[in-house]
């Protein structure tokens, strides 16, 4: 990795670090917790609790950017709730009511970093945590990703993109900086098309 690389991501971690903590009481809660019954074809019935995020199943588009110069993005976030306070991981966000998830994907990457891509496959799909939500992901490799735009971001969303070459993604990962479940996925199912330096 890069010692100046490196030091640019750790001044982001920095700047998004938690400092102070107040609870805040709101009766529009985000998350909502849904208590159901099923009945199984067994005879027997289990009682379920399910996580419901923003009145939709959670859902989301994870992206790995891959820009023309061959390098890659990842985004720095607050992630209050981990160990460092601060995530680093690649774009991604929830698909929206009637929405396609190659369609979210772009969108998200769009207003996540300006970036948009030539080409965007999927890698792989997969439930986020089958047993308390029906949040069923994606994953995409977004190839010759060109910047056309300015970050658009959301009121309380505060993201610095990093640009870093792919090995230094997966020094990333191994070093411990990269620990997003949806991120490693997305970077294990990309080593088949993306060629590492010396390979």
């Amino acid at each position: 990795m890069r010692k100046e690389k490196l030091e640019e991501l750790k001044s982001y971690i920095e700047k998004f670090k938690t400092i102070k903590k107040e609870e805040v009481i709101n009766d529009k809660n985000f998350l909502q917790i849904k208590k159901n019954k099923y009945y199984l074809n067994n005879g027997k019935s289990i009682i379920r609790e399910e996580i419901v995020k923003n009145n939709n199943n959670g859902s989301a588009a994870i992206i790995l950017p891959i820009t023309k110069e061959n390098n890659t993005l990842l985004v720095v976030e607050p992630r209050v709730l981990t160990s460092r306070g601060v995530g680093i991981s690649f774009p991604a966000g929830y698909i929206e009511k009637n929405e396609k998830p190659i369609e979210a994907a772009k969108r998200e990457l769009k207003e996540e970093t300006g970036y948009v891509p030539e080409e965007i496959k999927l890698l792989t799909s997969f439930y986020q945590d089958e047993g308390c939500s029906k949040a069923f992901n994606h994953a995409f490799l977004a190839l010759n990703c060109e910047k056309k735009f300015e970050q658009n971001l959301d009121k309380d969303e505060y993201i610095k993109y990093f640009e870093c070459t792919y090995d230094e993604a997966l020094e990333l990962y191994d070093m411990g900086y990269i620990s997003s479940a949806n991120s490693i996925i997305a970077l294990e199912k990309s080593k088949q098309y993306v060629k590492k330096k010396g390979n």
